[in-house]
């Protein structure tokens, strides 16, 4: 069923950015190229998914997406301003139109009491601005990095149409 759903999620989000002759990228920290392996496992993807980043380490963040040093410092990977410099990044280093940027603590370990197992920053960016959220996925390190994608796809097609 899940499987399902992320296939369908992948089409309907591409078949979006088709129409409306738009390309997006990816900028992807927990979910390891979980979104742009979604994207691009449809055929004829090279017309609307231009690129995907997958930055796991801070130094790959810094080099890959100009993130801040000081922002990783102050705020953390898993934050918000570090999402917003992640998807800005994307955007500034490839030729897509639209971007979504994910990082998170998907577990087992690594996480607080401040950004416990399951948190995620989300971020979007396209022609109206860039626009970032909290969530919380519940689950172990595969439900929380499926939920992430889901979550991701799901916010990004309901935004191209609008």
């Amino acid at each position: 069923m899940q499987d399902a759903q992320l296939e369908q999620l992948s089409r309907r989000t591409g078949r979006l950015l088709y129409d409306r002759n738009l390309s997006m990228v990816a900028a992807e920290s927990c979910t390891g190229g979980w979104i742009a392996k979604l994207m691009t496992d449809i055929p004829g993807s090279s017309q609307w998914f231009e690129r995907g980043f997958v930055t796991y380490s801070n130094q790959a963040k810094m080099e890959m997406l100009g993130v801040r040093a000081d922002s990783l410092e102050h705020f953390g990977a898993v934050s918000e301003r570090v999402v917003r410099e992640m998807v800005a990044g994307a955007l500034a280093r490839s030729h897509a139109q639209v971007a979504v940027a994910v990082s998170g603590i998907a577990g087992p370990e690594g996480g607080s009491e401040l950004k416990p197992v399951g948190t995620v920053w989300l971020a979007w960016a396209d022609a109206k601005g860039v626009r970032a959220e909290r969530r919380w996925f519940p689950g172990n390190r595969e439900e929380v990095r499926r939920q992430t994608v889901i979550h991701a796809l799901q916010v990004l097609g309901d935004s191209l149409e609008q």
